[in-house]
């Protein structure tokens, strides 16, 4: 294999929940919602498609033709607004992979997006992209495989439900979890699952612990978590990485820094998602570990 088709890289396009926050109290973490891409073995996966994907298809321009796996979550706005402005979808003999699962009202991934470039939203239809789309279904607690990769998958606790990916290849992992709400009295046994012995664990942490039970606006029913509790995910798993993820737009960079510090001081492998950031997985050259355990 060349050194490309030996890598396992993680890079962080866009690490923001709810809404962009571009501005001067943003640059150092960024402003874009979700979108983080795995290249692993010579592929792409790509997980959610917020407005980092823009960028991310901006900078796959210089590499056309251009082919990818893309995963989403969920369809709340933030993880999917970037989809329409996503370029290499419209640019002919490029090839896209497109994952979800059936929402609660029956409507597929295709239906979402599809409805979401619909007039009076947008001014151009899906059927525009001149791309080629392939759309696939995904069932939570199903395994996905792609060659000699394995994306395993398991539902998550969000309004609307939400989906959390694990991607193993040659003995690493990496776990996307974002867009889930702890339980009150239990880790969640799901979240647990996806996130055993992971060399990365990206984890939906928008609030702090004080603001998730504030007496002024308590944030119970969201649908997100808090640092603290990403950390005591990240101990029960066995976890080697843990990135903070999903930021509050509210949260500044101030802010954020602040998190990270005391992050660090309750688990020394806790560190902050921010655009363009690039992470090494660690692999090795056996075989024997990439398919793990069946669930659920």
């Amino acid at each position: 294999m060349s050194r490309i088709e030996k890598q396992f890289n993680v890079h962080f396009w866009g690490v923001r929940g709810s809404i962009p926050c571009p501005g001067p109290n943003t640059v150092r973490y960024g402003g874009n919602t979700p979108c983080v891409e795995m290249q692993v073995g010579g592929k792409r996966l790509v997980f959610d498609g917020g407005t980092g994907l823009h960028v991310l298809g901006q900078s796959l321009l210089r590499q056309m033709p251009a082919e990818a796996h893309i995963f989403f979550t969920h369809s709340h706005w933030d993880h999917m607004q970037g989809f329409p402005f996503f370029t290499p979808g419209f640019v002919k003999g490029n090839r896209f992979s497109i994952y979800g699962a059936i929402a609660p009202d029956g409507s597929t991934v295709e239906q979402r997006l599809n409805d979401q470039m619909l007039h009076p939203n947008f001014p151009v239809p899906l059927q525009i992209m001149q791309a080629d789309l392939n759309f696939c279904d995904v069932t939570p607690g199903e395994a996905i495989k792609i060659d000699d990769i394995l994306v395993e998958t398991a539902p998550l606790n969000h309004p609307g439900e939400a989906v959390g990916y694990r991607v193993n290849w040659h003995g690493g992992a990496a776990v996307y979890v974002t867009d889930t709400e702890h339980y009150p009295d239990r880790l969640d046994e799901n979240v647990l699952w996806l996130a055993r012995n992971a060399d990365i664990l990206i984890y939906d942490s928008t609030y702090s612990d004080e603001e998730y039970h504030s007496s002024k606006s308590p944030k119970i029913g969201w649908g997100h978590s808090t640092w603290q509790e990403a950390i005591k995910v990240a101990q029960a798993a066995n976890v080697k990485t843990l990135v903070i993820f999903h930021h509050d737009p509210a949260h500044d960079d101030d802010y954020l820094d602040n998190v990270g510090l005391q992050a660090k001081e309750k688990f020394s492998g806790a560190i902050m998602a921010k655009e363009g950031m690039v992470l090494e997985v660690p692999v090795s050259a056996s075989l024997s570990e990439i398919f793990p355990v069946t669930h659920l």
